[in-house]
């Protein structure tokens, strides 16, 4: 596929990466130089520079023949505008912009066809607000990730010693929660990926990955470790656009405050939130944090734009006493220092974002992606489609089916009905089937078993 990503900052740089191990063809735009040169050294793709909404520029990137463009400068206005430039001069079939503004995401009529054609918005301010929002609603999880409209959700939480089912086998968890709905589809044991069956014993500081429907999910944590109480008070340090909108969210559920250390941002968030508490000051301030009852906080969450302020203050926060601390890192070298041992949660945005452009560069009807193990794995959502004659899936037991290595079907989804996937479950035309690839260099597999062949058409 020829792409066209117009912005080589932090989410144009990381869309660049996966999709150019891809077999893509990829080009970047930016007005940088020096960004460019960066990503041409690193990774096998082309440069121009120049503004992304001129049409000279898109013409130089290859505009005429692009399957697709994303768009993901810093200004609403140049991705919308590039979008429209690509449509009008150039028919580009797929046009995917980043939006921030939530003014211009309010607004949906803006991007229909015959107004600005853009076939994808993104926020990654949302992405990841949404995805921080659901670890807080699950203590214990590493990951909460949504499925066929949030009606199954992969959840990753860590095995802990004392845990009912560690030190036993998987086939046990069926008889320790009765009447409850899972599937184990992944282990990760010192970062290496294991894929379970029925004799997979659970080992304390094991990684695990399963499938359940929302109302499952405390209780399947619960077999692996203490489960915790709700997560109630919140203390957020930094309130950009990230921070405003989590407090936004939560601030009717939870007990919220706030900290941002510029005086005028302060007071314009305090207008805004109604039941939040906003506090002028330094998030890695000691002082402060005890006088906010540190050590009472279940959750504290670090989303300032600087890395190294938000690992400081969470550190500090963890060492006070906080129970759970998250940090906003963009960084993927400093997520593999703090990781696990020093930060519980370390939060990349641009893997809480790539997902939502994934899904759209796959073959096959896959509907939804999701990167793990900082790109290393995948969750897809895929749609099967045909019949037995026509698909590689559609008419086939669980067993029958050639998966790649490192590939497990976790559930289906038929109609309302959630299906957990076992040997000898039958995939049926259009069930929405949920699975791990822990190996991403087995992805282009996984879509050729969804693709239809053209006797069926």
């Amino acid at each position: 596929m020829k792409i066209i990503i117009l912005g080589a900052g932090q989410v144009g740089s990381s869309v660049a990466a996966n999709l150019c191990g891809e077999a893509n063809d990829i080009t970047v735009v930016d007005l940088n130089p020096a960004c460019l040169q960066v990503l041409q050294d690193r990774l096998d793709l082309r440069g121009v520079v120049g503004h992304g909404s001129h049409p000279d520029v898109l013409a130089r990137a290859g505009a005429q023949d692009a399957d697709m463009m994303i768009a993901v400068t810093n200004s609403d206005e140049t991705n919308m505008i590039a979008c429209q430039v690509a449509y009008t001069l150039f028919r580009t079939p797929t046009k995917i912009a980043r939006i921030r503004e939530t003014q211009y995401q309010k607004a949906t009529e803006l991007f229909a066809q015959e107004a600005l054609p853009i076939d994808v918005l993104i926020s990654p301010e949302q992405e990841v607000t949404d995805y921080i929002r659901r670890l807080i609603e699950f203590p214990g999880a590493l990951q909460v990730l949504d499925f066929a409209n949030g009606r199954v959700q992969l959840v990753a939480a860590r095995a802990v010693y004392g845990g009912p089912l560690v030190g036993h086998q998987l086939r046990d968890l069926p008889n320790q929660l009765p009447g409850v709905e899972t599937r184990v589809v992944a282990i990760y044991r010192r970062f290496e990926p294991i894929i379970p069956n029925g004799d997979t014993v659970i080992e304390t500081g094991d990684d695990v990955f399963f499938v359940a429907a929302p109302k499952h999910i405390r209780a399947v944590i619960s077999e692996f470790q203490r489960l915790d109480s709700p997560n109630k008070r919140i203390i957020v340090a930094g309130g950009g656009n990230i921070g405003k909108r989590l407090a936004l969210a939560l601030e009717s559920q939870c007990n919220i405050k706030i900290i941002e250390n510029n005086a005028d941002r302060a007071l314009s968030i305090s207008e805004e939130l109604k039941q939040a508490y906003v506090l002028l000051g330094d998030a890695a301030d000691e002082d402060l944090l005890v006088e906010e009852n540190i050590e009472q906080t279940d959750v504290f969450c670090a989303l300032t734009n600087a890395d190294e302020a938000n690992i400081i203050s969470s550190m500090l926060a963890k060492r006070l006493g906080a129970k759970t601390v998250m940090a906003l890192i963009n960084r993927a070298a400093y997520v593999d220092l703090v990781q696990r041992d020093i930060i519980d949660i370390a939060i990349s945005p641009q893997q809480a974002t790539i997902g939502s452009l994934l899904a759209h560069v796959r073959r096959g009807d896959v509907v939804k992606v999701h990167a793990l193990r900082r790109g290393a794995a995948e969750a897809i959502e895929a749609i099967a489609h045909g019949d037995r004659n026509s698909s590689q899936v559609v008419g086939r037991t669980l067993d029958d089916i050639d998966l790649p290595p490192g590939t497990t079907i976790g559930a289906l989804v038929r109609g309302d009905a959630v299906i957990m996937g076992h040997h000898d479950t039958v995939i049926e035309a259009e069930d929405h089937v949920i699975m791990i690839v822990t190996n991403k260099h087995h992805v282009r597999d996984v879509e050729r078993l969804f693709q239809v062949s053209v006797t069926f058409l």
